[in-house]
């Protein structure tokens, strides 16, 4: 079940909050929960199983840290190194055994599916123990409570990934205000529109193109620019519906996406973009493995490490490898050989930036290598069937205005304007909600192309 279905709009997600604000408040958390294990359980119930135990492992592993830290215990380490071992050897096998099994021939043949969420809840299962050693915060005793912060629905499928800490004290008690509420609709029909009105479109016109046999310099251009804005509106769109849901049940998630096509710098993008997997492998990975505060040597061995994870973080192919260590080497490439030509001509910065993260996109949704190289080549006419020709115009008038809505939607002059709006004229901005919402539902009702890129991360 995804926020963009017919299903969750006019089913679930009304059963689920009139129910929730019709029980009491101790039947609250027990309520939100059952509907989250619910929604994980429409795709996939099997898989329902997996992540009830990760509960129980991180549970228990949770308290036991705790009393070995109250009574110094040095058994306390140990501990922790089975948490981490259970973690991430859960999301091994799960999500790269048939890798391995691809790899390494002599690996017995299983038939490994990849739980829907599963890099999501063990992120934040994982960061829960790790503070709770650290002494962060202080293990939750409520069975219910924790179960409720690992599988909560809003982010349990595709994040954002929320840390114990941000919503710790919501989790027992949160206040449900109308302001809440209300913000809560507004960011949610903002996500969907950014999904079906932009993702959904930009997707189809990516589909279109990669079918065809041949493409010109200027073809290739366009389907890479048509997945960047895709993969942007995508998923940037189901943040802010989940932010959104998130909002409407009286939790407040951490925002993830800062207008990233607006980076001035690769770090400044990693800043934008997927905010809270940033924080986590900042917070968890590359801190503790020493930071910046190393010699020269040790910090890029830092970054290659950070980012082959992050590569291999978003799926299990030899792509995202790739992928993790090219912005590996930008970044260390920009810390130090360019940084400083970025800081005195930030225009210049935003455009090489973008030039690259655009390349960057092309090694990410090709899952074969082969093919990712020959996008990459056609991006600069090798293999290309020419600079340009009759399609291209066709498709750059078929979809101009979009384009155009899709790239100043980039920017903050969309959301700016929005917000000028609703201070100066709240009844229109309420009309435009609705009107929009209604357009939303149109448009799924009579188009059937509504696909969500990161269910396979």
């Amino acid at each position: 079940m995804v926020f963009s279905s017919l299903v969750f709009l006019f089913l679930f997600l009304p059963c689920t909050l009139i129910l929730y604000y019709l029980v009491p408040k101790n039947l609250k958390n027990p309520v939100l929960l059952l509907a989250s294990l619910f929604f994980y359980s429409w795709g996939e119930p099997v898989y329902l199983l997996l992540m009830i135990l990760s509960i129980l492992v991180n549970y228990a592993f949770g308290l036991l840290i705790e009393r070995s830290k109250a009574l110094a215990n040095p058994a306390i380490k140990f501990e922790l190194a089975l948490a981490v071992l259970w973690n991430i050897g859960a999301l091994f096998f799960f999500k790269y055994y048939a890798l391995m099994q691809d790899t390494f021939r002599f690996l017995p043949v299983l038939n490994v599916a990849l739980p829907i969420g599963i890099s999501f809840y063990t992120f934040q299962a994982l960061s829960y123990v790790v503070d709770v050693y650290r002494g962060k915060n202080a293990a939750q005793k409520s069975f219910i409570s924790f179960a409720l912060y690992i599988s909560m629905f809003p982010q349990l499928i595709a994040g954002p990934i929320v840390r114990y800490s941000d919503i710790e004290s919501s989790l027992s008690e949160r206040p449900a205000t109308f302001m809440n509420f209300g913000l809560g609709v507004d960011r949610f029909i903002r996500g969907l529109a950014m999904k079906v009105f932009l993702a959904n479109n930009f997707g189809q016109l990516y589909e279109t193109l990669q079918t065809m046999p041949e493409k010109t310099v200027l073809l290739f251009w366009l389907s890479a620019i048509a997945y960047a804005l895709q993969i942007y509106f995508d998923f940037a769109g189901y943040s802010e519906m989940a932010i959104g849901l998130g909002s409407m049940f009286g939790f407040r998630f951490p925002k993830n996406f800062d207008h990233p096509y607006m980076a001035t710098s690769v770090t400044d993008f990693w800043r934008r973009w997927h905010i809270s997997l940033g924080t986590w492998f900042r917070e968890y990975v590359y801190i503790p493995l020493g930071g910046n505060r190393v010699s020269v040597f040790r910090h890029i061995l830092n970054l290659l490490i950070v980012w082959m994870l992050t590569g291999l973080w978003h799926g299990a192919s030899w792509n995202f490898l790739l992928w993790g260590l090219y912005y590996a080497i930008l970044l260390i490439l920009e810390k130090y050989v360019f940084g400083r030509l970025w800081a005195k001509v930030p225009a210049l910065g935003r455009i090489v930036t973008l030039f690259l993260v655009i390349i960057g996109w092309v090694f990410f949704s090709h899952t074969n290598i082969s093919d990712a190289w020959a996008s990459i080549s056609g991006l600069f006419g090798v293999g290309a069937a020419g600079f340009a020709d009759s399609a291209v115009w066709y498709y750059v008038k078929s979809y101009g205005i979009l384009m155009i809505v899709g790239i100043t939607a980039c920017t903050p002059v969309i959301s700016k304007g929005y917000r000028f709006l609703l201070s100066k004229a709240p009844v229109l901005g309420a009309v435009i909600k609705v009107v929009l919402f209604i357009l939303c539902v149109a448009a799924l009702i009579f188009e059937s192309f509504n696909p969500f890129l990161y269910f396979r991360f």
